[in-house]
């Protein structure tokens, strides 16, 4: 099989560590089956897609829609590697799963507009998928509605051009898009489980995701949601698209 490229954006070893070993598990994969790449620390370069099965990329504290000035050298380096990446994807429907980031990444190409409008505070919400949702070949997996961590300050107001809804929550419209047949963007985070989520809300109390004083009640209520289902997204999306 062609390995899976995983892409990485988090600068924190053992966040990004957790995060590399969540979907390596998802995914039902060996290490060598899914090779990551930490784009916050090193440039991407040149990516052959004929040399990969498909492409990952996970979440971390980059939005597109922060002001220039106060974005990083290697955010910057980092947003215009993938932009480029997913360009190149979308024009090979070649398949690319992008979760949390991947809607900044993938909500802006083709008259796409990502912004404050629909962020939502870290937590599980109810995704209910769409029509279109339901008879997806990787969302079809999942039931009409399921609980799912997620925890964001930008989000999708104008779909890409062509791009089909596929899952929504009651506060943010679009947490779920299909570009062509195998480009897909997720707001939700399908990897994360009730321990990942604690420990990502302790690594980023300091990003402005939540009030201080919120820290241990979100916690709490993370570990009392049942979020079982979203995960399955992973192995089916390896499913669909391993190659020889």
């Amino acid at each position: 099989m062609r390995p899976f490229l995983f892409l990485g954006t988090r600068a924190e070893d053992d966040v990004a560590q957790q995060e590399y070993d969540a979907v390596l598990a998802g995914c039902g994969l060996r290490p060598d089956e899914l090779v990551r790449v930490r784009l916050e620390a090193e440039p991407l370069g040149e990516v052959d897609l004929a040399a990969w099965s498909g492409i990952i990329l996970g979440g971390g504290p980059f939005n597109v829609s922060d002001p220039e000035d106060v974005k990083s050298p290697a955010q910057r380096r980092a947003e215009a590697e993938l932009h480029r990446l997913a360009e190149r994807a979308v024009a090979a429907d070649f398949p690319f799963l992008g979760a949390c980031y991947g809607i900044g990444v993938l909500g802006t190409l083709g008259g796409g507009v990502v912004d404050r409008t629909w962020g939502e505070p870290i937590g599980a919400l109810p995704v209910g998928l769409t029509e279109a949702g339901r008879a997806d070949p990787l969302f079809g997996v999942m039931p009409a509605e399921f609980l799912a961590y997620l925890g964001h300050k930008e989000a999708v107001s104008r779909l890409p051009d062509g791009a089909v809804l596929l899952a929504s929550t009651p506060t943010c419209p679009v947490h779920a898009f299909r570009i062509g047949r195998h480009v897909y963007a997720t707001q939700f985070h399908p990897e994360l489980d009730a321990v990942a989520i604690c420990d990502r809300i302790d690594a980023y109390s300091a990003h402005g995701y939540y009030e201080p004083h919120e820290q241990e009640h979100l916690k709490s209520a993370a570990r009392e949601a049942m979020v079982a289902e979203p995960v399955r997204l992973l192995a089916r999306f390896v499913e669909l698209h391993a190659r020889a």
